[in-house]
C-alpha cells in the first residue's frame, strides 16, 4: 500500500507542496511505514516483520537471473476473444498498458550464476494472473524450448486460477502444460516450481503442483479453493494457517520454502546439483 498523503502539506507561493507520491510504503502486515526505495532494495521485503510483497515479472527477473542473460519469447502471441465475453479485450489492453507485458506469464531463456535455464514468471498484477489460453501455450512452449535444450525449467507462479472469460479453454491449459512437463520429466530434466503469493485455482492443481522440487516463499497462500468455500462444504473451521506454504510444507506438500533473500542462491544450487557436471561448481 503506497503512502500518498501520510504527512501535512506546506504552502509555499500560493501552492501546496508535500512529499513525492510513492516515496513512503505501509506493510499490509505490521502496518510499518518505510521508504520504498529501501524495500526495493531488500528485494520487496518488509525490513521490520519480513513480509513477502508481490514483485512484477520484471522485478523477479532482474532479481533471480544474471544480469543482461534474459532473453524473452513469445511476445508475440495475441490474447482473443473467443466467447465472445463483454469487454474482456479492453480489460486486456489495460492490463497490458499497466503491466509492459503481453500476458499474464513472462517466459524466456536466461542463466543463473552461469546454468542455462528456461524460465516462466506469472504476474498477479496482470489480471491477477488467471490462466487463459495465451498463458497456457507460452509456458508449454517455454517447456519444449526447455527439452530442445535439455535444460532445466523454472515456473514461477502467482495467481488467482482459471480465467473465466475463456470458460472451458482455460481449463484445457491445465491439461496443456501438465502433458509437456510430463514430457520434459521423461527426458530425464529439471522441473522446479516456485509458488509465490497467491497460488490458487487451476495452476495450484496443475503445472504448480507437479515440480520435481517444489518451493514457496514464506507465507504464501497456496490452494484451490478458498477458504471460506472450504469450510462451508467440510462445515467445519479449518486451522488458521491453513494453505500457507508453512503449512503445506508441514503436511508434505511442499519440498522447500526459501526466504527471498536465499531464494537466488539456493535454486541455484538445486540446478546444479541436477545438471551434468554441475555438482562440480557448487
Amino acid at each position: 500500500m503506497v503512502i500518498r498523503s501520510l504527512f501535512s502539506k506546506k504552502k509555499e507561493d500560493g501552492q501546496e507542496k508535500g512529499f513525492p507520491e510513492g516515496l513512503m510504503t505501509k506493510c499490509p502486515e505490521c502496518r510499518h511505514i518505510q521508504l520504498t526505495k529501501e524495500l526495493e532494495k531488500n528485494h520487496k521485503v518488509c525490513t521490520k516483520c519480513d513480509h513477502h510483497f508481490k514483485m512484477t515479472a520484471q522485478e523477479r527477473i532482474a532479481y533471480f537471473l544474471d544480469e543482461g542473460s534474459f532473453v524473452s519469447m513469445d511476445d508475440h502471441l495475441q490474447t482473443s476473444n473467443p466467447l465472445n465475453f463483454p469487454d474482456y479485450v479492453e480489460k486486456i489492453s489495460v492490463a497490458k498498458q499497466q503491466t509492459g507485458l503481453s500476458e499474464a506469464v513472462l517466459t524466456g531463456l536466461g542463466t543463473l550464476d552461469g546454468e542455462e535455464i528456461v524460465v516462466a514468471i506469472m504476474d498477479s498484477h496482470f489480471r491477477m494472473g488467471s490462466m487463459g489460453s495465451v498463458v497456457g501455450e507460452k509456458i508449454t512452449r517455454a517447456v519444449e524450448k526447455a527439452i530442445e535444450l535439455r535444460v532445466p525449467v523454472i515456473i514461477f507462479t502467482a495467481s488467482g486460477g482459471a480465467r473465466m472469460q475463456e470458460g472451458i479453454l482455460s481449463l484445457m491449459q491445465m491439461v496443456k502444460t501438465s502433458v509437456a512437463l510430463k514430457r520434459h520429466s521423461e527426458e530425464g530434466l529439471l522441473f522446479i516450481s516456485i509458488m509465490t503469493h497467491p497460488t490458487y485455482g487451476g495452476v495450484s492443481a496443475s503445472f504448480a503442483s507437479v515440480g520435481d522440487i517444489n518451493i514457496a516463499e514464506p507465507q504464501a497462500l497456496i490452494g484451490f479453493a478458498g477458504r471460506r468455500v472450504i469450510e462451508e462444504t467440510l462445515r467445519e473451521k479449518l486451522p488458521n494457517d491453513f494453505q500457507k506454504s508453512e503449512f503445506l510444507l508441514a503436511h508434505g506438500q511442499l519440498d522447500a520454502i526459501f526466504h527471498r533473500k536465499d531464494l537466488r542462491n539456493q535454486v541455484a544450487i538445486l540446478v546444479k546439483m541436477h545438471t551434468k557436471g554441475g555438482v562440480q561448481h557448487v
